[in-house]
C-alpha cells in the first residue's frame, strides 16, 4: 500500500526536479549567449570603429563615448557618434550610420574624423546600389572611397566637394555618378556637422562613460 501511494508522490517529485534543472539550463544558456551576443557585438563595434580611425590610434587602448544625435545634415533618422577618448581627451569623433541618398535607396556610411576636423576613413555599411556600378563604394569592391582619406573642408575648398564631372576635386564612379554624388554629399555635411558642433561633442564625451560602461 505504501508503494502504491509513493509511486505518484516519486514521480511528482521527479517532474519538479527536472522541470527546476530545466529551467536552471534555459536560465544559464540565456546568460551565456546573452555575454557572448554582447561580446561578439563589442567586437564588431571596434573593428568597423578601428577601420576609419587614424592607423595611429587603433593599437591604443581607447576608451569609446556614444553620444546619440539629430540633425537634418546627417539624415532623417538619429545618427551614432562615437568620441574616442585617449584617458580623458576626445582624440576623434566616428559618425555611424549617417545617411545620404544613393541610386536605389539609401546609402549608409560610417565616417571617422580627427579632432581638427580630418577625415581618417570612410566606409559604406548598408548599402542596395547596383552590383558591378554603384556598388563599388564598398571597399571589398574597390578603393574609390579611400579618396576621402586625409580629405577636409579646407582641402580641398568646400566649394569643391563635388565629383570631377561638375567641376569638383573627387573621382566619379564610372556609370553611378547619383551613387558617387551621395556619398560625397554625406561625407561633406558630416565634416560641416562636426566643424559646428566639434566642441559640444567633445565636452560631452569628456564627461560621459565609456561605451562598455554605458551598455552594463
Amino acid at each position: 500500500m505504501a508503494s502504491a501511494e509513493g509511486g505518484p508522490i516519486r514521480t511528482l517529485l521527479l517532474v519538479v526536479v527536472v522541470a527546476a534543472a530545466a529551467a536552471f539550463v534555459v536560465s544559464a544558456s540565456h546568460d551565456f549567449s546573452k555575454e557572448r551576443i554582447a561580446a561578439n557585438r563589442r567586437a564588431r563595434l571596434i573593428a568597423s570603429l578601428n577601420s576609419v580611425l587614424d592607423p595611429a590610434l587603433r593599437e591604443r587602448d581607447l576608451a569609446t563615448v556614444r553620444i546619440d544625435i539629430r540633425d537634418a545634415l546627417l539624415g532623417n533618422e538619429p545618427v551614432d557618434v562615437y568620441v574616442a577618448k585617449d584617458r580623458d581627451t576626445p582624440v576623434a569623433a566616428v559618425f555611424a550610420t549617417t545617411e545620404t541618398e544613393g541610386y536605389n535607396s539609401t546609402i549608409h556610411l560610417l565616417i571617422g574624423v580627427s579632432r581638427d576636423g580630418v577625415l581618417t576613413g570612410v566606409r559604406a555599411v548598408s548599402h542596395r546600389e547596383t552590383p558591378g556600378l554603384g556598388d563599388a563604394i564598398d571597399i571589398q569592391k574597390s578603393k574609390w572611397i579611400t579618396q576621402f582619406d586625409g580629405k577636409s573642408l579646407a582641402a580641398p575648398d568646400r566649394s569643391l566637394w563635388l565629383v570631377d564631372k561638375d567641376d569638383g576635386k573627387f573621382d566619379s564612379i564610372t556609370g553611378a555618378t547619383v551613387t558617387s554624388r551621395g556619398v560625397i554629399k554625406g561625407v561633406k555635411n558630416t565634416l560641416l556637422y562636426f566643424e559646428r558642433h566639434r566642441d559640444e561633442l567633445f565636452t560631452a564625451a569628456a564627461a560621459g562613460p565609456s561605451h562598455d560602461d554605458a551598455e552594463q
